[in-house]
């Protein structure tokens, strides 16, 4: 009785010394992994340099126009086959409503990058110590799928041969997608699988329901992927499957960021420690 408690400060690591007992590589490699406060011109140096090279990479792949037409009707045939083939509804359902129509035009063009810069940028000024890791997973995603679209080079639904898809860019005039109209030349067609749209999205919604405080946000969060996998399909530029792809790269991705960091990213400290400390080794064993 009387005597004062001392309650750790949330989500920061309790302060003790690195045993003496870690070798220089432990200490290095612990180095590395602990979650570190990040700079801001070396992540907007980061993120700029890594979506030059991302799109490059990605525009560089070959188009394999045949093997993509055939691996879209491949798709298609699955799909047909799962009961889940039902992209040209929803396509021509929301194409007769013009207001909604250019609406998810002007979504599928600017949301996805809009919305994965602000949840970054939320996450360096909110959540330091996570982001690091949080990052890797994006990167480790986007990665993946440039090896998605150099080993299944696909074709999506708007040009499918014979096909009664509607490219609703083309018929409604919109900017709405940087493979169809003037752009078409500018970006890869047969990219489309994996959805980067899907992954980075839900990269998105999983991030702000993680760790948002505020019950609508976190709503949102789970709203955001569900409202661009309706868009993408809409618009005529996915697969249902093309999504599937997508979520199985941000799998990959968190995968990476676990075995690297040693748990999943939102499970680390909120904050991070100065630069040039870390969270503390565990002892080696005599």
């Amino acid at each position: 009785m009387g005597e004062p408690t001392v309650t750790p400060l949330e989500g920061r690591d309790q302060a003790l010394p690195e045993p003496v007992t870690a070798t220089p590589r432990q200490r290095r490699l612990h180095r590395l992994r602990s979650p570190r406060r990040p700079r801001l011109w070396f992540e907007i140096l980061l993120i700029a340099v890594s979506y030059w090279t991302y799109s490059l990479v990605r525009n560089a792949v070959p188009e394999q126009r045949a093997e993509a037409l055939r691996n879209m009707d491949w798709i298609w045939r699955l799909e047909h086959s799962l009961g889940i083939a039902v992209e040209e509804s929803v396509n021509h359902g929301v194409n007769s409503v013009t207001w909604l129509i250019v609406g998810m035009n002007y979504y599928y063009a600017t949301l996805h990058f809009v919305v994965t810069l602000a949840v970054l940028v939320w996450l360096y000024r909110s959540h330091p110590g996570r982001y690091a890791a949080t990052r890797l997973v994006l990167f480790a995603t986007t990665a993946v799928a440039l090896v998605g679209y150099y080993l299944y080079p696909l074709a999506p639904p708007r040009l499918m041969p014979g096909g009664d898809f509607v490219d609703t860019v083309m018929v409604h005039q919109t900017w709405g997608s940087m493979a169809s109209g003037d752009l078409k030349h500018m970006s890869n067609q047969y990219a489309a699988m994996p959805s980067m749209h899907i992954g980075w999205s839900l990269w998105c919604g999983l991030t702000v329901f993680a760790l948002a405080k505020l019950p609508w946000v976190r709503i949102l969060g789970l709203l955001y992927p569900t409202a661009t996998l309706v868009v993408i399909v809409a618009t005529a530029n996915h697969f249902w499957l093309d999504a599937v792809g997508g979520v199985l790269c941000l799998a990959f991705g968190f995968a990476v960021a676990r075995v690297w960091y040693g748990t999943l990213p939102y499970a680390l400290p909120r904050t991070a420690p100065p630069r040039g400390q870390g969270r503390p080794l565990l002892p080696t064993k005599a």
